[in-house]
């Protein structure tokens, strides 16, 4: 009995650890906070500052399938401290060229992308631990890490603003230290306690067949990982589902920032570059704190929907598709800056909806054994999506930006200065809807065929 309650503590412990060092790994989405003045400060075209952000989004992304590997063969915690290194290397360069004003682009995409990388890492190493702590409850396990990578964005905007308010030097430094901090601390708490009454593989059901013998049938959870993954349906719903949605979410967070800044040039021209700063950071902090509350609901609330209702997870991507679609068409008719939190906030409750659910769909589906690298799978969705996305919103946004003669860009002419990139990514997300219902009741048949099929057998 001792043992078990120092087990059960242990596990909250870690758990602790796990959303700490999540809340550090989710900087890549406060880039809108910094980036226009980044930008303006090196000159450099929204384009061309979308790939500097994009490469930190790559960093998180395009690493999973082999970080994943590792964190499910040698454990969380050495991820985790390679990650606490990487997020400090890749930040603080980032303050030394925006300090000098000076830097080759493809030199600050290899910086941001060592960000992400390292956020990366760390990630995959709180969420398997949370999931491995907590079988019964993984819905809920996971939220809690994943709200945290939600948070992290309003986290560091709040703690920039309070401590470091319109210096964005002062900030890159925060972002460069804190994470390195979050996550080193969280690292010598993170641990795995397993638990002897779970049983990972075949359980038998102790309830009787209609011919009175035991269901000597079992039980087993899913073990499907690295290439079969490519051979299965699943994989492939799944896969573009996230694609779309993810890709969707992306453009806005890591340009939020610009769509306030156009929005306000046209509706006052004098506003000034602090006024513009600060309600940068509230949009991103808007973003950041309705992601958290997404990721909590759709956590916590798809464990009630299995448990409780008997219904599939997967109803809560259908409603990260609605909540995203509703953002896209606020996007595409609100011209008055101040109704700009609507698109801020619904985008980041619906990428909330969105990352709050699916780890938990991936370790249903395929299994627990590999999460972390079937995850690694999955997140290589948001890559071509979110290049596509994002660099279509650069293209549009410069297309509409006058080149001042001392080599800054802006545009002034509100919401004509995006409005055509939300047109597209509202066609996604209505595809991306179409898609959801369709797994849905995919998943149905394929359960009632089954059941039919069992109750034949007996």
């Amino acid at each position: 009995m001792h043992q078990d309650q120092d087990a059960h503590r242990g596990r909250l412990i870690a758990s602790v650890a796990a959303t700490v060092i999540s809340l550090a790994c989710g900087t890549n989405y406060v880039y809108s906070a910094w980036a226009p003045q980044f930008a303006e400060k090196l000159r450099l075209s929204t384009t061309e500052s979308n790939l500097i952000g994009l490469f930190g989004n790559l960093g998180m992304y395009t690493m999973g399938v082999p970080i994943g590997m590792f964190v499910d063969d040698r454990g969380s915690r050495p991820a985790v401290l390679a990650g606490a290194f990487l997020l400090a290397i890749g930040y603080v360069p980032l303050c030394i060229s925006f300090e000098k004003a000076a830097g080759s682009v493809p030199v600050l995409c290899f910086f941001s992308y060592l960000t992400g990388l390292g956020g990366c890492m760390a990630f995959a190493g709180a969420v398997k631990t949370s999931a491995l702590n907590w079988p019964s409850h993984r819905g809920t396990a996971t939220a809690f890490p994943l709200a945290g990578f939600g948070l992290s964005a309003f986290f560091f905007s709040f703690v920039g603003a309070i401590l470091f308010p319109g210096s964005t030097s002062s900030f890159l430094l925060l972002l460069a230290w804190g994470t390195f901090g979050l996550t080193s601390i969280g690292y010598f708490f993170l641990k795995v306690y397993p638990q002897v009454s779970y049983q990972e593989v075949p359980t038998q059901s102790s309830e009787p067949s209609s011919s009175g013998r035991a269901r000597s049938r079992s039980v087993t959870e899913p073990d499907v990982r690295g290439v079969k993954l490519l051979f299965c349906l699943d994989f492939w719903q799944l896969f573009s589902i996230m694609a779309i949605l993810a890709g969707t979410g992306l453009m806005t967070i890591n340009n939020i920032g610009n769509d306030a800044n156009a929005l306000w040039k046209h509706y006052d021209p004098s506003v000034d570059e602090t006024f513009l700063v600060s309600h940068q950071q509230i949009h991103v902090s808007i973003l950041s704190v309705f992601n958290f509350v997404g990721r909590l609901l759709s956590g916590i609330g798809s464990d009630y929907l299995v448990k409780t209702l008997r219904a599939s997870r997967i109803w809560c991507l259908a409603v990260a598709c609605l909540i995203f679609l509703l953002a896209q068409i606020c996007a595409l008719q609100i011209e008055m800056p101040h109704k700009l939190v609507f698109v801020s906030g619904l985008s980041g409750l619906a990428y909330g909806f969105l990352f709050g659910v699916f780890p938990s769909i991936v370790a249903e589906t395929f299994g627990i054994g590999g999460l972390s690298q079937n995850w690694g799978f999955m997140t290589l969705a948001p890559v071509a999506s979110g290049n596509v996305f994002n660099l279509l919103y650069g293209r549009i946004y410069d297309h509409h930006s006058v080149v001042e003669p001392d080599g800054t860009r802006s545009c002034d002419d509100g919401i004509a200065c995006y409005r055509s990139a939300y047109a597209v990514t509202s066609t996604a997300c209505a595809l991306g809807l179409f898609i959801t219902i369709y797994i849905i009741h995919y998943q149905r048949t394929q359960y009632l065929k089954a059941k039919d099929k069992l109750d034949e057998e007996d």
